[in-house]
């Protein structure tokens, strides 16, 4: 599972500021936290792993030290790394209505008791999670993952509810073109 990105060097003593991908930093960037890094192959870190030595917030930025980057060299061949850990896939979230995009992907979509389609996809993005949803005939719909379109999901029956607005799953007819009549001056 994608927990964060190295985003930048901070200071000196190979501090890196992290873009987290996890509703709980402290916990997932705890000392002794082990990660698998995401880099390319012609990287030094490729097929290596970090280690936490210290989690702390500088500025409301999350900064990470880990063991062996020592300086700002060193913490700068890392930026643009993404940090990855092992995730047990049968292990339910801690939280209420809170999902890893793996318990979603591949779920039925159900609208109005009929199956219309099947999440391929999770996009997280700043304003809300998407859920990029196959309809019949291969097209994809960006479905916005709140609780007034999607207010059910039940992954033990591998399916959601989706309470879509008009127009999301479906093209709405084309309205008159013509120019709207001018509104008449008011009467004094």
């Amino acid at each position: 599972m994608r927990v964060g990105r190295l985003v930048k060097a901070h200071g000196l003593k190979g501090a890196i500021k992290l873009e987290l991908y996890t509703d709980d930093p402290e916990g997932r960037f705890a000392p002794g936290s082990v990660f698998t890094l995401q880099v390319p192959e012609s990287s030094p870190w490729h097929g290596k792993q970090l280690t936490v030595r210290e989690f702390r917030w500088m500025n409301t930025h999350p900064v990470a030290f880990f063991d062996g980057v020592d300086d700002r060299e060193a913490a700068e061949e890392l930026i643009r790394a993404i940090l990855w850990i092992d995730q047990d896939t049968h292990a339910p979230s801690t939280e209420d209505d809170a999902w890893f995009d793996h318990q979603l992907v591949g779920l039925d979509v159900v609208r109005e008791d009929a199956v219309v389609g099947r999440v391929i996809r999770v996009d997280h993005m700043p304003a809300q999670d998407l859920l990029i949803v196959r309809l019949d005939g291969d097209r994809e719909v960006l479905v916005p993952f709140v609780k007034a379109i999607v207010p059910d999901v039940d992954i033990d029956a591998g399916r959601l509810i989706v309470t879509p607005p008009p127009g999301l799953f479906e093209d709405l007819p084309a309205g008159d073109d013509s120019e709207p009549e001018p509104a008449e001056p008011a009467e004094d």
